[in-house]
């Protein structure tokens, strides 16, 4: 009897340590599928591909078909708006909604305006955090926020966040693109001198 719940307790722990060890792959996988086109779009634009990838992971966590409650679509979680001057710039427009779920266009328009959010906020001793408020928060908002020091300073900037969800994103944002950094360093690092454009 004794063994019998020994092998019971042994076939538990082995059978929550598979499926541990498959979710685990399942979101390792997930979070690299979209790789390709992360590095595409940031090298045609001249974007932190870790930023880019940090801003899906955050908007969307990697799943091409996600909507939000505001009509945002894709990876990229991208505004009707932001699509159309996306497209319009990159001779295609207009573009469907049903393009905007595929991961490569939705990337390549996302990164093209978030590379024009970073250049708008230049006079920042840091952009990002502006850029990110921005994305997030529209263009208003961070114009109430930028007031002062906080013009130029994006340590006094992020503190005069007044949306807390929004100082979160940014935060988290910024973050996870460290992060991101190191993966992507790691990679170069592994990829032969002559094969790296």
């Amino acid at each position: 009897m004794k063994s019998r719940r020994i092998a019971v307790a042994t076939f538990a722990v082995l059978a929550a340590a598979g499926f541990f060890m498959f979710w685990r792959f399942s979101e390792w996988r997930l979070e690299h599928s979209q790789d390709t086109s992360i590095l595409g779009a940031a090298g045609r634009y001249g974007v932190d591909p870790a930023l880019v990838k940090a801003v899906i992971w955050r908007e969307s966590h990697f799943h091409p078909k996600a909507r939000g409650r505001a009509g945002e679509v894709g990876l990229m979680q991208l505004t009707d708006a932001a699509a159309q001057e996306w497209a319009e710039t990159a001779g295609v427009y207009p573009v469907s909604e049903t393009h905007l779920f595929d991961p490569a266009t939705n990337t390549l328009a996302g990164t093209w305006y978030l590379g024009k959010l970073i250049q708008r906020y230049q006079r920042a001793d840091d952009p990002l955090p502006y850029a990110l408020a921005d994305y997030n928060a529209g263009r208003a908002n961070v114009l109430k926020w930028a007031d002062g020091k906080a013009s130029t300073n994006s340590a006094a900037f992020i503190d005069s966040i007044a949306f807390p969800s929004t100082r979160a994103y940014v935060l988290a944002v910024l973050e996870r693109q460290k992060h991101y950094r190191r993966e992507f360093a790691s990679v170069t690092r592994r990829v032969p001198a002559a094969s790296v454009r």
